[in-house]
């Protein structure tokens, strides 16, 4: 959902603006991350961010995903510069080599084949920014994810029962995960797209913030 220029209210209620930054923007347009924070009862609102993601063979995963969490949360803090804005970027590597969302069927395929029967590191920077009063919090969080060792065939099933373009990797742990991981060490939720527990933990030393009851 898309929001205006000038600067947003909370809920429009007719409150004061951000008052103990009891909600959040967030500046993506994923699905995932939004329902993340629902569930995580964190109020917010989503505003799309235009900026351009990086993609450099020179920067690491971690460097990636944070430095593209940071350019999707500045271009909308701008638009709002009296609230607490959230950028995230997830990002899979094997090793140094980077995986991002594939461009057709074929490339998520093959994508696929490079990480069955391995294991692989799923890292999501975040960034919060309230840029009126110039704070903001960068951090990452990595999830070791190790799939099953897959045929051909069953890597083409998977994708016949997913979108896999929209999504690092070519994956999702959350759409028929089951059938290609055999484990998880870390945060589920950073696979999916946002570290909630990591994030719990930053927000509830965030100065000001008021949500710290119901997350």
């Amino acid at each position: 959902m898309g929001v205006g220029g000038g600067r947003l209210r909370r809920g429009e209620r007719g409150g004061d603006v951000n008052t103990g930054f009891g909600s959040v923007i967030l500046a993506s347009t994923s699905p995932r991350r939004s329902e993340l924070l629902r569930v995580a009862g964190v109020e917010h609102r989503v505003v799309p961010s235009e900026a351009v993601e990086c993609e450099d063979e020179h920067l690491t995963a971690w460097e990636t995903a944070q430095l593209n969490a940071y350019r999707k949360a500045r271009v909308v803090a701008k638009r709002f510069p009296d609230e607490l804005v959230l950028g995230a970027d997830t990002v899979v590597c094997l090793g140094t080599r980077l995986f991002g969302k594939p461009r057709d069927r074929e490339e998520a395929e093959r994508m696929l084949g490079e990480l069955q029967g391995r294991t692989h590191q799923v890292v999501t920077g975040v960034c919060l920014i309230h840029l009126r009063t110039h704070r903001q919090q960068l951090f990452s969080d990595t999830t070791h994810v190790t799939f099953l060792s897959l045929s051909g065939e069953s890597i083409r099933s998977y994708v016949d029962r997913i979108e896999p373009m929209d999504k690092a990797g070519g994956y999702a742990i959350q759409d028929e995960g089951s059938l290609i991981v055999s484990e998880i060490l870390g945060s589920f939720s950073n696979v999916v797209g946002l570290p909630i527990e990591a994030l719990r933990a930053v927000l509830a030393t965030w100065p000001g913030w008021a949500g710290e009851a119901r997350i």
